[in-house]
């Protein structure tokens, strides 16, 4: 088998010690309380020690109460000055950027890393979860190339608006703790007024982690250290196989398919899929560029940089695999450094299964959006059909499902009871309510998004709170005249910006 990486008893020690709180359930106290900090204990090397810039006028925007009470944070504290301080990283100890790098549209950059994020510290929640705190737009940093390290209001609100839809819709995903407007002015091709993010995930490693240390940096020995640190916050089953990278690098395909086959069945378009918005933990990270499909078309693009349509909607599985195959380039010297050969060929084994992984969910979870069981072959066939027949027609994604709920009843819809493929799904028995708990009826709506994201740049918040009020609650009944519910007219001419 050849050399493989199992970490030395002293090291993988270390690392677990680091995690042992872990287990015992500690709950943060008021306003928000940082614990162990492991990713700087244990990853010297992959960070530089820096501070967030000053707020000149910090006004609170949003506050995401149920993620401050899942951290065991006062949401009353964290409203408080002292709190907002905290939101913004001023007076917070320990602050640190990361290091990692990526293949940006195919292109290899060796140096990325937090250009305008820090990570402010590690809590455990209460359900004993180890949870990163990571501010963005907080300044330039060492990692920064060219650019002010700030953002804008709008940017950051639409990252808090689409990832309480995702949660919400059962996504994994980060999650906006809250969003504070930071009373300077930042330069885009217009003045914008500027904001910071803080966003609570797993963790911020990603596969562009990896590539940092293999490609850029060269460290064996780090890349074992942050291996195990990888294994034992995510994925610590792979620690007692025969081969931990290899074990480790299947988690991470696994939850990835998952991952990947979730987006594409709500319609969700990343837009920025490079190797350093993918997640080892399988969340989803870093709302840029991204929107929610309206017309069913697999070649819909979205972002203002993807001028080849690198990651449209139907291509992301596809992209999705490319990226985790650069993870297997990245860990080769740790499955089998003395055959290198032999630890590609176990790798591609792996990476190899990635489609049938992902067919799996996917065909799984069009099932369910058509209110059937698995069964016969017949249904593969039905669900292909189906696509064909949106894509023909320009029918609305979200719209669809729904509809064919109606459909099943008996109620009026875009879908004729008479059409051949409704004839073919409704003999197979499909079961509306069943559909009715997995179909959403409201997705941030791209023209509603933009409108509330204008109106909260000028000062008015209604609108966007509205808007977040109904994305939470993606599958309750809403008037026929609703504008999330409305499918706009075409997905062609719609951008969005990364807003870096």
């Amino acid at each position: 088998m050849g050399c493989t990486w199992r970490g030395d008893d002293e090291s993988m020690g270390e690392v677990a010690a680091l995690f042992a709180g872990d287990r015992d359930g500690e709950v943060s106290t008021p306003p928000l309380a940082f614990g162990e900090p492991t990713y700087v204990r244990a990853l010297e090397g992959l960070f530089v020690p820096w501070s967030a810039d000053d707020a000149p006028d910090p006004r609170l925007l949003v506050l995401t109460d149920d993620v401050a009470h899942q951290l065991g944070a006062d949401p009353a504290a964290l409203r408080t000055p002292a709190g907002l301080a905290l939101l913004l990283g001023h007076g917070v100890d320990g602050t640190v950027a990361q290091g990692y790098a990526g293949h940006q549209f195919g292109s290899y950059s060796p140096r990325l890393g937090d250009g305008r994020a820090l990570l402010l510290g590690e809590v455990i929640d209460r359900d004993g979860r180890r949870r990163d705190v990571h501010l963005k737009g907080s300044g330039r940093t060492p990692f920064a190339r060219g650019g002010d390290g700030k953002a804008a209001i709008g940017p950051m609100l639409r990252e808090h608006v689409v990832s309480e839809a995702m949660h919400a819709l059962g996504i994994p995903t980060t999650r906006a703790l809250a969003v504070v407007a930071t009373g300077e002015t930042v330069r885009r091709e217009v003045p914008l007024p500027g904001a910071v993010l803080a966003r609570v995930a797993d963790s911020h490693l990603r596969v562009g982690t990896f590539e940092y240390v293999t490609k850029t940096l060269r460290d064996r020995d780090l890349l074992g250290r942050l291996l195990d640190y990888a294994i034992a916050r995510h994925h610590p089953h792979a620690a007692d196989a025969d081969v931990p990278a290899l074990a480790f690098y299947e988690a991470v395909v696994a939850v990835q398919a998952e991952l990947i086959a979730r987006w594409m069945l709500v319609g969700f378009v990343h837009g920025v899929m490079n190797t350093d918005n993918m997640t080892i933990s399988g969340e989803t990270i870093d709302y840029g560029p991204c929107a929610f499909m309206e017309r069913y078309d697999p070649e819909t693009v979205f972002s203002s940089i993807d001028h080849g349509g690198r990651y449209a909607y139907g291509r992301q599985p596809l992209i999705a695999q490319w990226n985790l195959a650069r993870l297997a380039e990245a860990l080769l010297p740790l499955i089998g450094a003395d055959a290198p050969e032999a630890a590609a060929e176990q790798a591609m084994a792996v990476l190899d299964t990635f489609p049938a992984r992902f067919h799996e969910h996917w065909h799984a979870g069009m099932h369910a959006k058509l209110g059937l069981t698995e069964g016969p072959a017949e249904d593969e066939a039905l669900v292909e059909d189906l696509l064909a027949l949106l894509h023909a027609q320009g029918i609305d994604w979200t719209v669809a499902f729904r509809a064919l709920a109606a459909t099943a009843r008996g109620e009026e819809s875009v879908f004729a009871a008479a059409d051949p493929w409704v004839q073919r799904w409704l003999a197979l028995g499909p079961d509306p309510d069943a559909m009715d708990r997995v179909n959403p009826v409201v997705i941030p709506r791209n023209e509603v998004v933009e409108d509330a994201l204008t109106q909260a740049t000028v000062g008015d918040l209604g609108p966007y709170e509205r808007l977040v009020e109904a994305v939470r609650d993606p599958f309750a009944p809403r008037p026929a005249d609703d504008p999330l519910t409305r499918p706009a007219d075409a997905n062609a001419g719609y951008v969005t910006f990364c807003g870096t």
